[in-house]
């Protein structure tokens, strides 16, 4: 069992800032052998990134409290719940996962006041809260929540669907984001985060775009290598200033 030496926001403004982060979906686990996959990524992830979806907002069911509680006992790097759920549950969910050792919680600016309202709650609750856009979501229905959130996520690709290419508007959609994020005052506050479509040739893309986390799934899990692999992902230059 391993003892958190920091956690909630503290744990997030721990994480590194002059390099990529290496933010890893246990999606993309070996389930079956948790532990041991866990044990393997300890010293190379930066922090863990475990969805939840509903199979309402998103296609099928991921992910439960129970899940995410025993990770938690198992870990001492931070906790990334994505919740992709309908606003009529998303401040429950906000609350079982916090309670269940989540250390960010990141809603979608979808689910509007509610999606606010859980971003509160997270953080009254002791956690850091994040907000995420689906590809189709203008990236402007994430201002009212940047004066509230540590991370904001940008999905290049189709909500809850493994195994997609990258869209080519994904870059774009970062720069717009970062542009808002400055206008906000809070460039240097917020991490900007790529999910979906995270391939070896994407990622030096979302890099330049102004990406300063990216989500792996395959690309970690599947690395012949994962040292080497997590060397490259730290060495790649942004090129947004």
């Amino acid at each position: 069992m391993t003892s958190k030496t920091a956690s909630g926001p503290s744990a997030i403004a721990a994480l590194p800032r002059d390099r990529l982060l290496g933010e890893l979906s246990l999606w993309s686990a070996d389930l079956a052998n948790m532990e041991t996959d866990l044990k393997r990524i300890e010293e190379h992830v930066d922090l863990h990134h475990i969805d939840v979806a509903d199979a309402r907002f998103t296609p099928g069911f991921l992910f439960f409290p129970d899940f995410v509680d025993r990770i938690a006992k198992l870990t001492d790097k931070p906790i990334h719940v994505h919740l992709m759920v309908e606003a009529e549950i998303v401040e429950e969910q906000t609350r079982q996962f916090i309670e269940a050792g989540a250390d960010l919680i990141s809603v979608h600016a979808e689910n509007g006041d509610a999606g606010l309202r859980a971003v509160a709650l997270a953080r009254e609750l002791g956690a850091e809260a994040g907000v995420v856009l689906r590809l189709e979501t203008p990236v402007s229905d994430v201002e009212p929540f940047l004066d509230h959130v540590a991370f904001v996520t940008l999905l290049g690709t189709s909500i809850g669907v493994k195994g997609q290419s990258l869209s080519d508007k994904a870059c774009d959609r970062l720069r717009e984001a970062r542009t808002l994020m400055k206008k906000a005052g809070r460039e240097n506050e917020i991490i900007l985060a790529a999910d979906g479509g995270i391939r070896e040739q994407t990622v030096p893309l979302l890099r330049a775009a102004g990406a300063q986390t990216v989500v792996l799934g395959s690309l970690a899990f599947g690395a012949d290598n994962l040292a080497d692999r997590m060397t490259w992902l730290h060495a790649l230059e942004r090129a947004v200033r």
